[in-house]
């Protein structure tokens, strides 16, 4: 499989597929939790979704760059993303480690290439997963949706940390269903994108839409199947 085409079926699915007797490799997340300075919590979902499509786009991901086989690995098996935070010194070693760090208002996300399940390195392996619950200072203003936008299941309650795995589930959704043209677009202005809160009233009409849809594998805080988010980019309304 291409490393930057759809597998044959959904890697987010909560039935255990042939993809499952795969080796697993995971992509991990680190978000930058400073004491005195947490980020906040929208643009850490909308910078962490932008770091993911930063990976993929990456000359280094794709035909015989050093990332390609690794993101093969990933993308034939369950499409996981793990998110852990860093501060101070932990921070600096992580972004010693290869990879790509991708900068919002108030965030920083750094994204590492694909790496087994079971075989972290030892400078991410030690950081914690919890801890990520962030908060938005003020409520985010409404979405331009001349541009993407990440709908959120209204009636989940996610850490933050999860969310951010499952706003770059989305996006990465969204690339993959995108004309090569339309990515190259995306990618050329930067990843613009929002990610916000489905109203409720719409979210049936969003899940029903045809547009991308994640529904979680379940491993962790909410119900295998659970329709997380939907990816609104301008190019697959129909």
């Amino acid at each position: 499989m291409s490393v930057d085409s759809p597998p044959g079926d959904s890697p987010f699915r909560s039935e255990r597929t042939a993809r499952d007797e795969a080796r697993q490799f995971v992509l991990p997340l680190v978000v930058r939790i400073e004491r005195d300075a947490p980020p906040a919590r929208t643009d850490a979902l909308e910078t962490a979704a932008r770091a993911v499509l930063m990976m993929l786009g990456d000359e280094r991901s794709v035909g015989d760059g050093e990332w390609a086989q690794v993101m093969r690995d990933w993308q034939d098996a369950r499409i996981r993303k793990v998110v852990r935070r860093a501060r101070g010194a932990e921070w600096r070693r992580a972004e010693a480690l290869d990879g790509i760090t991708v900068s919002g208002k108030t965030a920083q996300v750094r994204v590492f290439p694909p790496v087994p399940l079971d075989g972290w390195p030892k400078d991410l392996a030690r950081l914690q997963v919890s801890g990520t619950d962030l908060d938005d200072p003020e409520p985010p203003v409404d979405a331009d949706t001349s541009a993407p936008v990440l709908w959120l299941n209204p009636e989940l309650d996610m850490s933050a940390g999860k969310a951010m795995a499952q706003a770059g589930h989305g996006a990465q959704l969204a690339w993959w269903d995108l004309p090569q043209d339309e990515r190259t677009a995306w990618q050329d202005a930067g990843f613009p994108l929002a990610v916000r809160s489905a109203d409720p009233t719409r979210w049936d009409e969003l899940t029903a839409s045809g547009l991308p849809l994640v529904r979680d594998a379940g491993f962790t805080e909410i119900a295998p199947g659970s329709a997380t988010v939907v990816a609104e980019h301008p190019a697959l309304r129909t």
